[in-house]
C-alpha cells in the first residue's frame, strides 16, 4: 500500500499535477531587488529633492545657533575631500520660519524641519564642534566601496539572469514534457463511482464485471488457464453512460483510473501522440493493477488511409505506436485498457481484432425500465412531489438516454424553482418534457389571423390523428404558442417504445402529417408555406418505404443502397444503383403515395368539419389542449374536461415581451424554414 501511494503521489505532483500558483522564490527575488534599490536611494545623502545643500562654514553656524538638535544628524568620513573630509547629513531648523513669524497662516504651511546636507573638510575645531552635535560613522572599507559601486551592475545583472535564462530554462522543460501522457488519475478517495450509480445498462454491467472479478482476483482465472481481455471497447449513443461505466469498474475494482482523452494524444508537434502513448502504458504498469480510459478514441484510432488524398501521418503513426503497446501487454500485469466511442464504423480493423480489444460492450439507449432506473438514480438528489410517478415519466420518454433523463429532471427543478416551489411537481417535469424534445414557449405577438391559420393547420393534425390511431401513438398536447423553430405545435406521445415501423401506422403518419395542409384548403379555399415541413417529413416517409422498406410495387429491392465512410466520417454516401427507368417508378409510386393520402386526409376533415371547427375554437380561446380534449370532441362535440392552465411566471413574461416588442407576422421564408407542425416522422428502421 505504502508503494502505491507513493507512486499517486509522485503522479498527482509531476506534469499532470495543477501548476502551482505560487512560487516563494520567485517573491523572494522581487523583495531582494526592491531591497537593493531603496538601499542605494536612501544611502546617498543628497538623494531627494527637498535637501538644501550647506556649505561647511554655513553648517557651522547653524549649529551655533541651535538650528541642528543634538544627533540631528551623521557625518561619515569621505576620502575624496581629503584625509579630513566628511559627508554630513541631517535635518535643521527651517530658516524660513524667522521671516514669517508674524504671519500665522503663511506659517502653518512651511515645515518646521528640513533636511539638509553638507561636504567639505572640517577643521580640528570645527571637528570638534560638529562632533558634540552630530553622530559620527566609522569609514568604510575600500572593499565596501567596490560592492556599493558595483551593486546597481550586479542588480542588473541578476535581474536579466532571472526574467531571461530561468525562463529558458523553464521552456526548455516545457518542451520536453510534450512527450507526457495528460492522463488524470483518479483514486478510490477522488472517485467513489459504483455499480450502484450505474442503471439502464444491466447487460453492459455483466460484461465488464468479469474485469473487476479479475482485477480483484487475477489468479481465479490463471488457476484454469484463461486471459482477461485486453481491451474492453464501449459502444454506444452520446449520453449513454460509457464514461459513467467506466469509472463505476475502477470504483468497484478499487484500483487507480486513468482517465484520457483521444483529442490528447494530437499535437502541433510531430510524434508527440506516439510518445504520449508510450508514456501512458508505462504509468499504467508502475500502477498495477489499474485501469486506463481513452475516452473518443475515434479521434487517434480512425481508419488508416481513409479520406481525401491519403491519411495522416502524425495520427497513424499515434496508432501504430497503441497497437504496439497493445501486443506488448502481457495480460498478467493487470492492466485493463477501456475505450469509448460512438463511432465504431470508423475505427481501423487492426484496432478491433482479438488480443487487442477482445470484447465490445454496446450500450444502447435504455428501455422502460431502463429509464426507470435511472429516474430513481438521479431522483435521488431532487426533491419530488409525492404526486410525481417515475414509472409514469419513463413510459412518455422513449428515445431518451440516460444524460437525457438527469437533464429532464434538472429542468424540471428549475422550473419548479422559478414559481417559488417546494418540490417538484408532475405538470413540471411534463414541461420540461416538452421544453426539450419541442423548444420553449415563445410569447410571439401574433394578430388574429395568423392565430386563425395556425389554429385550423393543428387542427388538421389532432383530429386525423385522433381519427386514425389505434392507441399506439396518442395525442399528447397540441398548442398554438410558438415552440422552437415551430409557430405550432401538434405532441404525439408512444405508448411503448417503437422498435419496428408497419405499413399501415407509416400510411397513417403520412396522412396526419398532411392534414394541416387539408385543413388549410378546406377552411381558408387557400394554402400557406407553413406546411413546408409537413411535405418534407411525408416525402421522407415515403422515400424510406419504397427505397429502403420495401413497402411498394417495385418489390424488396434496396433501391439506394448506403455505403459509410464518406468524407472525415460524415455520415454515408447513397449510391444510385438503379436505372432511369426505375428512377422514374420510384417518383411517381412516391408521389401517388402522398397524394392519396392528402385526398384521404381532405376526406376525413370534410367528414368530420364541425369536430375540426370545435378543436379551432378551443385553441384560439385556451391556446393549449391536451389529447384526452380533441378525443371528447371527436367522440361528443364538446369538451368535458376541464383545461389547467399554466401560470406564466412575471419575469419570463418579461423577456418574451423584450424578444417581440411589437407583432410581428410570420413571414414565408419563416414558415418555408420552420413550418407550423411540431410531430416528428417516424425514424428510419
Amino acid at each position: 500500500m505504502s508503494s502505491e501511494n507513493n507512486n499517486s503521489k509522485k503522479n498527482n505532483s509531476g506534469s499532470n499535477g495543477s501548476p502551482q500558483r505560487f512560487q516563494p522564490k520567485v517573491l523572494l527575488v522581487y523583495l531582494v531587488i526592491v531591497a537593493a534599490i531603496l538601499t542605494i536611494w536612501f544611502a546617498n545623502p543628497g538623494a531627494g529633492s527637498n535637501v538644501k545643500q550647506l556649505t561647511i562654514s554655513e553648517l557651522v553656524e547653524a549649529i551655533k545657533a541651535g538650528q541642528i538638535a543634538e544627533d540631528g544628524g551623521v557625518m561619515e568620513p569621505e576620502p575624496s575631500y581629503g584625509r579630513d573630509g566628511y559627508v554630513i547629513s541631517g535635518e535643521m531648523t527651517n530658516p524660513s520660519l524667522s521671516e514669517v513669524v508674524d504671519d500665522l497662516a503663511s506659517a502653518s504651511e512651511i515645515p518646521a524641519q528640513i533636511r539638509f546636507s553638507a561636504r567639505g573638510r572640517l577643521t580640528e575645531d570645527d571637528f570638534l564642534l560638529v562632533r558634540e552635535v552630530l553622530t559620527e560613522k566609522r569609514a568604510t572599507t575600500g572593499f565596501q566601496d567596490v560592492l556599493i559601486s558595483f551593486l546597481p551592475f550586479l542588480l542588473i545583472v541578476g535581474l536579466l539572469y532571472f526574467l531571461f535564462v530561468r525562463q529558458l530554462k523553464s521552456a526548455g522543460k516545457g518542451a520536453m514534457s510534450f512527450g507526457k501522457s495528460k492522463a488524470k488519475m483518479l483514486t478510490r478517495e477522488k472517485d467513489s463511482t459504483t455499480f450502484k450509480d450505474v442503471a439502464g445498462c444491466d447487460e453492459a454491467k455483466e460484461e465488464v464485471s468479469e474485469v473487476v472479478d479479475f482485477l480483484k482476483d487475477p489468479k481465479k482465472f490463471q488457476r484454469i488457464g484463461g486471459k482477461i481481455p485486453k481491451g474492453v471497447l464501449m459502444v454506444g449513443p452520446p449520453g449513454t453512460g460509457k464514461t459513467l461505466l467506466a469509472k463505476a469498474v475502477a470504483g468497484e475494482a478499487e484500483v487507480p483510473f486513468f482517465s484520457i482523452s483521444g483529442s490528447d494524444f494530437v499535437e502541433m508537434f510531430v510524434g508527440v501522440g506516439a510518445a504520449r502513448v508510450r508514456d501512458m502504458f508505462e504509468q499504467g504498469r508502475k500502477n498495477a493493477p489499474c485501469i486506463v480510459f481513452i475516452d473518443e478514441i475515434d479521434a487517434v484510432g480512425r481508419q488508416r488511409g481513409s479520406g481525401v488524398g491519403g491519411g495522416n501521418d502524425e495520427r497513424e503513426q499515434t496508432l501504430n505506436s497503441l497497437l504496439v503497446e497493445m501486443d506488448g501487454f502481457d495480460g498478467h500485469e493487470g492492466v485493463i485498457i477501456i475505450a469509448a466511442t460512438n463511432r465504431p464504423d470508423v475505427l481501423d480493423n487492426a484496432l478491433l481484432r482479438p488480443g487487442r480489444f477482445d470484447r465490445q460492450v454496446t450500450i444502447d439507449l435504455p428501455d422502460l425500465n431502463g429509464r426507470h432506473e435511472i429516474l430513481l438514480v438521479h431522483a435521488k438528489k431532487i426533491a419530488l412531489a409525492e404526486e410525481v410517478n417515475l414509472e409514469h415519466v419513463a413510459r412518455n420518454t422513449p428515445g431518451f438516454s440516460g444524460a437525457d433523463l438527469a437533464n429532464l429532471l434538472n429542468e424540471g427543478a428549475l422550473i419548479a424553482a422559478r414559481f417559488n416551489k417546494k418540490a417538484v411537481e408532475m405538470n413540471d417535469i411534463d414541461e420540461a418534457r416538452d421544453k426539450i424534445s419541442f423548444g420553449r414557449e415563445r410569447r410571439k405577438l401574433m394578430d388574429d389571423e395568423d392565430r386563425k391559420i395556425i389554429a385550423f393547420h393543428e387542427a388538421g393534425h389532432a383530429l386525423i390523428k385522433g381519427v386514425l390511431d389505434d392507441g399506439h401513438m396518442p395525442v399528447h398536447k397540441v398548442t398554438i404558442i410558438p415552440r422552437g423553430q415551430s409557430l405550432g405545435s401538434t405532441m404525439f406521445m408512444p405508448k411503448k417504445d417503437t422498435l419496428n415501423h408497419s405499413k399501415r401506422r407509416l400510411i397513417d403518419d403520412i396522412c396526419c402529417t398532411l392534414g394541416g395542409r387539408a385543413a388549410e384548403e378546406i377552411v381558408l379555399g387557400d394554402i400557406t408555406s407553413g406546411a413546408s415541413g409537413d411535405i418534407q417529413m411525408a416525402s421522407r416517409t415515403a422515400r424510406h418505404m419504397v427505397c429502403d422498406w420495401g413497402m411498394s410495387d417495385l418489390g424488396m429491392v434496396a433501391l439506394g443502397q448506403s455505403q459509410s465512410g464518406g468524407y472525415l466520417g460524415h455520415g454515408a454516401v447513397t449510391a444510385k444503383n438503379y436505372s432511369e427507368e426505375t428512377a422514374q417508378k420510384i417518383d411517381v409510386i412516391i408521389r401517388d403515395m402522398i397524394q392519396d393520402q392528402y385526398n384521404r386526409a381532405l376526406k376525413i376533415i370534410n367528414d368530420k368539419r364541425n369536430a375540426l371547427d370545435v378543436i379551432a375554437q378551443s385553441l384560439l380561446e385556451h391556446e393549449t389542449i391536451d389529447g384526452k380534449h380533441v378525443l371528447e370532441i371527436i367522440e361528443h362535440g364538446e369538451m368535458r374536461s376541464p383545461i389547467v392552465k399554466r401560470e406564466i411566471p412575471v419575469e419570463e413574461l418579461e423577456e418574451d415581451e423584450e424578444e417581440g416588442e411589437v407583432p410581428k407576422k410570420p413571414t414565408k421564408e419563416d414558415n418555408d424554414n420552420s413550418g407550423l407542425a411540431g410531430e416528428e416522422a417516424p425514424a428510419p428502421a
